[in-house]
């Protein structure tokens, strides 16, 4: 189809082209000036997501994620933050609102998620591209009630988003609460066991206890070595046969005494046995005090002899106790170092018990603070208030709309209905008709004229032609 022939159509479809362009224009002036005025109302809330946790201190991963905008957008579209809204103006209790319900659900049900749909038809959220600022936006009849639903949208999403952030910390501090008795019992359970065995072994501090006794033992063992030494040296000496060539003989001062005597009397008795003979009275007198000094001589290296062979008995005696306190000692330190294993598992029992508790309590603390915390990264920006024209309906932009839809449809009409009924508008049908060259245009006067060029046509002309002539 040829611009020439689309003209000409539009031309001769030129009334239908009209009355469908001014039916469309007059029906949405009309209905845009019989509809409601609707006012909207918008605030504006910024989300916070790199400033740190007041509590852990850190900024949390999850703040950071590309969809947590997403996520804040469907929380304001949620149902809890739509009943917090009710809850908060007191809707389920106003009258005039519970009439309405009545009529449109017959009383079946209950008034809360009624008004939750009705609200969420009006409510209209979109997040900011290039930043964290959400806009809310609210659709009413009365401006007032517009800017008063944005705003509780606004502080009910706060709240809940708030009360979501609260909620694991609540159940995380009553577990850990939980967990924190635990452990305490499991704490003044060692700590009861530690104490029973200190007061039962009488242990308190073991490595001193132990250090003593292992001094003791030492102290033992030392005198257990010099007992066996005297004793191996006393029965050596008991076996070496001659007395008189003991140590102690040898260094005793009397036994040298009485060697010397006794060499000096023998001296001058063998001078008086030369001068006076052996029955001499001198002789027989020096022979005696000689014998004597023997005697008294024999009878020291005696008791000598006597003393060290006694010291050997006595060290004999001596180590054989020695041996028994070192044996006794032993099994004392090893006792102690048993029950200084229990007490040391014991007290690293009480060690573990009290990091536990400690990690538990610290933690507890923390989720504790977190759970009563009031602080929340959304604040609102912008509060909304009422607005002086209404949003709807545009009366303008919807005649400008009408007025190109309008075109459009009867240009669609037109061009409908002549598919429908084809006429023959211009020369160009008429070759396109009959696939021949146009050797000429007869301009007829009148449409009588069009009729009787029409019937000089060949009467195979209809049969090929798929529109009929126009008659006047």
């Amino acid at each position: 189809m040829t611009l020439q022939q689309f003209l000409l159509i539009l031309w001769a479809r030129r009334r239908l082209v009209f009355f469908t362009f001014l039916a469309t224009v007059l029906t949405t002036t009309v209905v845009s000036l019989l509809l409601p005025e609707e006012y909207s109302a918008s605030t504006a809330v910024v989300v916070d997501v790199k400033s740190p946790d007041p509590i852990a201190g850190v900024v949390l991963p999850g703040l950071m994620a590309p969809g947590y905008m997403a996520t804040q957008v469907d929380i304001i579209n949620s149902d809890r933050v739509a009943q917090r809204v009710v809850k908060m103006l007191k809707l389920d209790e106003n009258p005039a609102i519970r009439e309405q319900w009545e009529e449109a659900t017959e009383g079946k049900g209950q008034i809360t998620p009624w008004l939750v749909q009705l609200l969420q038809k009006k409510l209209d959220v979109k997040p900011s591209r290039e930043s964290n600022v959400i806009a809310i936006t609210y659709a009413g009849a009365n401006p007032g009630f517009a800017a008063a639903m944005a705003n509780a949208f606004a502080q009910a999403y706060i709240d809940v988003n708030l009360e979501l952030r609260l909620e694991p910390a609540r159940q995380s501090a009553q577990w850990f609460d939980s967990q924190m008795k635990q452990y305490r019992e499991r704490l003044d359970k060692a700590q009861a066991a530690l104490s029973e065995q200190q007061q039962k072994s009488g242990i308190v501090a073991t490595d001193e206890r132990l250090d003593y006794e292992t001094q003791k033992l030492n102290e033992l063992s030392t005198q257990l070595t010099a007992a066996q030494a005297q004793g191996t040296d006393a029965s050596s000496k008991r076996k070496s046969g001659s007395a008189d060539t003991l140590p102690e003989v040898m260094q005793s001062g009397l036994v040298n005494q009485l060697k010397s005597e006794v060499a000096i009397r023998e001296a001058r008795l063998k001078e008086l046995a030369g001068n006076y003979g052996l029955n001499h009275p001198q002789y027989q007198r020096a022979a005696a005090e000689l014998a004597e000094l023997k005697a008294k001589m024999g009878a020291e290296i005696g008791r000598i002899s006597s003393s060290i062979g006694t010291a050997g008995t006595i060290s004999k005696q001596k180590e054989g106790e020695l041996v028994a306190a070192v044996n006794a000692q032993k099994t004392k330190i090893l006792e102690l170092k048993k029950q200084r294993d229990e007490i040391s598992l014991l007290v690293r029992e009480v060690e573990s018990a009290q990091r536990a508790f400690d990690a538990v309590s610290q933690r507890t603390t923390q989720t504790r603070l977190e759970a009563q915390s009031i602080q929340t990264n959304v604040s609102i920006l912008n509060p909304a208030t009422e607005p002086l024209k209404p949003a709807k309906p545009k009366v303008l932009l919807n005649i400008l709309v009408s007025i190109f839809l309008g075109t459009l449809l009867g240009v669609g009409a037109a061009l409908m209905l002549e598919l429908m009924q084809r006429r023959l508008r211009s020369a160009d049908d008429i070759a396109q008709g009959i696939d021949l060259p146009v050797l000429a245009v007869i301009e007829p006067e009148s449409a009588g004229g069009w009729l009787q060029f029409w019937q000089r046509l060949p009467g195979r002309l209809p049969r090929i032609l798929p529109f009929r002539p126009r008659t006047a």
